[in-house]
């Protein structure tokens, strides 16, 4: 039994090695070539001595050790869309938010690029949309968050990676920390458009039922969350701490026991959830309410100059 053991540890502990050096040097390949060696070593240790789990634990702990000692940081050379985390003063009802993303995009990758500075009262917050974009499998969307003001202000929540610059997203490398956690608080002209024009993703638009109580919560609890990744940064993790689960934790500020669900893993279906729980507005079915939701193409037929946070809402 301890021998099976033995060689079902090192298999796992191989892989999860391997796939977490792979992530961390993916251009150091003495580094690849010394955990083989290190796992050759144990081999010939448990093969060719009694000293096998001896090696075994001495690997761990080295591994465990230099893969714990990984930090979140601030000061990498960041991709510009997240080069900047929404930070925010709150002075009672009147809030100034620094770092808003007002990027105007010509292609996927490229931008002119603007950060700007706004000012909002909270009397006036009026509604909140949930907006999902999905961009291959239907069973998995990114979530924003968008608040509006009764001046005609609008500002979108969006967590998502920090990438840095010339680094793309890995599902992977989500959970072996290559990245760290970004909230990014834009306009709907950029962060919205960028995924319904420039990028082709099926975008969707909900208004969620919530008090102006809530209302009034959630939009603090994002700027807390703003505030504190600003000052002590956090790592991005593919499952539990994306742009869905961390929404789901800021949620629970308005309803504690706020349960697990399928959709925090398999984020496309989200809506099903909210239905349940009774905070979509819309009549109909679900699949009616869906249907109504998608604003794709309504969005990329919209003529040059116009209002784009009032296109993608006509109709509803």
């Amino acid at each position: 039994m301890r021998f099976v053991l033995f060689w079902v540890v090192l298999g796992l502990g191989t892989v999860w090695g391997s796939v977490a050096v792979w992530v961390q040097f993916p251009a150091a390949r003495w580094v690849v070539l010394a955990f083989g060696a290190a796992i050759l070593a144990v081999i010939w240790a448990r093969v060719a001595t009694d000293w096998g789990w001896a090696a075994l634990l001495t690997l761990s702990v080295v591994v465990g050790g230099w893969y714990l000692s990984l930090q979140p940081r601030l000061d990498r050379d960041w991709a510009p869309d997240v080069a900047r985390i929404v930070t925010a003063d709150v002075g009672g009802d009147t809030v100034t938010l620094h770092n808003i993303r007002a990027f105007r995009w010509t292609d996927p990758d490229h931008a002119a690029e603007h950060w700007v500075e706004r000012q909002v009262d909270l009397h006036k917050l009026a509604s909140a949309d949930m907006i999902t974009s999905v961009w291959d499998n239907p069973e998995i969307a990114h979530l924003l968050v968008s608040f509006g003001f009764d001046d005609g202000q609008r500002i979108v929540f969006s967590v998502e990676i920090r990438k840095e610059r010339g680094e793309k997203f890995s599902s992977v490398g989500g959970f072996f920390r290559q990245f760290e956690l970004a909230l990014i608080a834009a306009d709907e002209e950029d962060i919205v458009k960028l995924r319904t024009h420039y990028r082709g993703e099926d975008v969707r638009l909900y208004h969620l039922r919530l008090t102006p109580e809530q209302l009034r919560v959630m939009f603090l609890q994002y700027l807390e969350l703003g505030n504190e990744i600003a000052e002590n940064p956090r790592f991005y993790n593919t499952v539990t701490t994306n742009c869905t689960t961390v929404v789901w934790q800021l949620s629970k500020a308005l309803k504690p026991d706020l349960g697990l669900d399928m959709s925090l893993l398999l984020s496309g279906r989200l809506p099903e959830y909210l239905h349940r729980l009774g905070v979509l507005e819309g009549a109909g079915t679900l699949d009616e309410i869906r249907a109504a939701a998608r604003i794709s193409e309504r969005a990329r037929a919209a003529p040059e100059g116009a209002d784009f946070s009032a296109v993608i809402r006509a109709g509803r």
